[in-house]
């Protein structure tokens, strides 16, 4: 039988109190949107202990007809009238034909499971398309549980004390260095946008000593008109590791002592494009200020 014809159903305590959430057999329970049906209400995964508690729940083959005292909610999908292979609540045993509606009831029907590529859209029916993504800001709706904790409470409108509904509401900045970095980076390293790069140039001294003057001459000439710069004068270091370092770190613009420092010229790269040209110091410093 096709997974998809199977009912499977998971139990978890809420407040203490042993709920079942019943899915079709090809689905995965949500525990956020379990969560959150529930809520500000505490829920947690039935254990050992509450299993030895209950012989009549035998696990792994729990099924909704005959559950005694435990509130039942299932995804729509458990339509009425759809019949299911599911738990027979006895061990090693399963039951066909269990229709829902005349072998069991569901006292609410709650969208609980994990969305699937191709499911219909809630607002329009066209079929969903996931794509993978980077979380960089969540809402978690703490509701009063920690403030009943606390007994903390404020002055209502009416002058009478009320309990704080509390929630959290965060953006990660390290996260968000993680989304710019995959979607702006190449083969060779980091791309970084300028509004939020480390540093506007990065000012390399290719090695000798004419190179490392002119690149900390340039270096103090920008930082004084305002401009945030990275220097790499590693001394013992060959200009290739420090070109390589250069794109991988890849602040906006590379800015190069070479080969022609004795010539008051330098090379300027966009690190975006790849572009490059020599230019001289002056020149260079006007197009970094400007």
């Amino acid at each position: 039988m096709p997974a998809s014809a199977t009912l499977k159903n998971l139990l978890v305590k809420v407040d203490g109190e042993i709920v079942a959430v019943g899915v079709p057999g090809d689905r995965e329970v949500d525990m956020d949107k379990v969560e959150a049906h529930f809520a500000p209400a505490v829920v947690e995964m039935v254990t050992e202990e509450d299993f030895a508690a209950r012989p009549d729940l035998v696990r792994g083959y729990v099924g909704p007809q005959g559950l005694d005292k435990v509130t039942y909610i299932a995804d729509p999908r458990v339509a009425p009238g759809t019949a299911w292979i599911t738990g027979a609540n006895k061990e090693h045993t399963h039951a066909k034909n269990v229709v829902a509606g005349r072998d069991f009831e569901v006292d609410a029907y709650v969208d609980v499971v994990v969305i699937q590529d191709g499911d219909p859209c809630p607002k329009c029916g066209t079929g969903l398309k996931l794509e993978r993504a980077i979380e960089i800001g969540h809402i978690f709706q703490l509701g009063r549980k920690y403030t009943d904790a606390l007994k903390l409470d404020v002055l209502g409108q009416n002058g009478k004390p009320v309990r704080v509904t509390m929630g959290s509401y965060g953006i990660g900045v390290s996260r968000a260095v993680a989304a710019l970095a995959e979607q702006h980076a190449d083969e060779h390293g980091l791309v970084w946008p300028a509004e939020v790069a480390p540093a506007d140039v990065h000012v390399v001294a290719a090695g000798k000593a004419l190179q490392t003057e002119l690149a900390l001459d340039v270096s103090g000439k920008l930082a004084a008109a305002g401009v945030r710069v990275l220097v790499d004068d590693r001394a013992g270091v060959s200009p290739g590791v420090k070109f390589t370092d250069a794109e991988l770190i890849g602040v906006p613009k590379i800015l190069v002592a070479g080969r022609r420092a004795a010539e008051g010229v330098v090379e300027l790269k966009d690190r975006r494009t790849g572009e490059r040209e020599d230019v001289t110091v002056e020149e260079a410093i006007a197009r970094l200020t400007a």
